[in-house]
């Protein structure tokens, strides 16, 4: 069997944009998708992690909460990063690729509409 590639991922992911309803659908619009195979050394030292396989996506930007019309801010990414997706699928064996990349993909386009971690886990199982 051969793993998923990038652009199955990518695909997944912006299937899941694509899904989502008025008034979100809109507003995630012009944020990009980036699917890469691992997150950068540069990006685990930032945010202190030591094991590459423990992030699984990342929102790059402003949340639409905290812009200002006076401050255009730049588009906003998010990244899913392939390989500790892949494993994280594997260890689970209870979601198919399909649910846990739409996971991830919703995950961080909640931090994109504003939601904390802890604000995402009062709604969503998997986070708690």
């Amino acid at each position: 069997m051969i793993a998923p590639d990038i652009e199955d991922l990518r695909k997944i992911a912006e299937a899941t944009r694509a899904a989502f309803p008025s008034p979100f659908a809109g507003l995630a619009a012009d944020v990009r998708l980036s699917v890469e195979d691992w997150p950068s050394d540069d990006l685990l030292d930032e945010m202190e992690i030591e094991d590459a396989y423990d992030l699984t996506g990342l929102y790059e930007g402003v949340a639409l909460t905290q812009r200002s019309v006076d401050y255009p801010d730049p588009p906003s990414t998010i990244f899913l990063f392939r390989r500790p997706i892949l494993d994280e699928w594997a260890a689970r064996g209870d979601v198919t690729l399909e649910a846990l990349v739409a996971h991830v993909t919703v995950h961080e386009f909640a931090h994109h509409f504003g939601w904390s971690d802890s604000d995402i886990a009062r709604i969503d199982e998997w986070w708690t």
